[in-house]
């Protein structure tokens, strides 16, 4: 029977892994934190995991930009569609990309970097679950808002934003209803 979790020994503490499996199944948009801050070497293991995800010719065309500056992540409230939830977190984490200059699919043109930015993005928040921390995928947002605010130049745009924190009152869990396999997959060909 395999260990759902298993402790190590890094850096000298006892540091706490979870399975792969029950990442995915419990991690869930949390929008309430604690302020408690994240320890500098929890934040750059979740920052690593963004590091090293694949891109497409390992052009790498993204940018992570750490907010830790209190006035700054009010700013951003109103540039992501009033969610104030967004500023009580100790860290807002904003993904930028910027055109690669080659158009996947034949049809995605200069955003195929979105692609690239979502891998390196999905990575990140899911060793945030494995590290016991709240993330919630912002896609609302005014992308020329939030490049004003953070003095993103012309040639990025914004992916996606997270706050992350320790979860104040949600609790991780599996989610609620999803589509069953045999709506989702198929085999050896497109069926309905």
């Amino acid at each position: 029977m395999l260990l759902k979790l298993l402790f190590i020994l890094c850096e000298g503490r006892l540091v706490e892994k979870m399975d792969f499996y029950e990442v995915v199944r419990t991690r869930r948009s949390i929008r309430s934190y604690k302020p408690d801050p994240i320890p500098d070497d929890v934040l750059n293991r979740v920052l690593d995991t963004a590091r090293i995800a694949p891109s497409g010719s390992n052009r790498q065309p993204w940018r992570f930009i750490v907010v830790k500056d209190e006035g700054l992540k009010k700013r951003l409230v109103p540039a992501c569609g009033n969610q104030g939830f967004i500023a009580e977190a100790p860290v807002v984490i904003v993904a930028c990309g910027r055109d690669i200059g080659w158009n996947r699919g034949g049809y995605m043109g200069s955003m195929s970097m979105l692609v690239d930015v979502s891998i390196a993005f999905t990575h990140l928040i899911l060793a945030a679950r494995a590290e016991g921390l709240g993330t919630c995928w912002i896609g609302s947002f005014d992308n020329a808002k939030v490049k004003e605010v953070l003095g993103i130049p012309e040639e990025y745009n914004v992916v996606a934003i997270t706050p992350l924190g320790y979860p104040a009152s949600e609790e991780f869990r599996e989610p609620g209803s999803r589509k069953p396999l045999s709506e989702i997959v198929s085999f050896n060909g497109f069926k309905q």
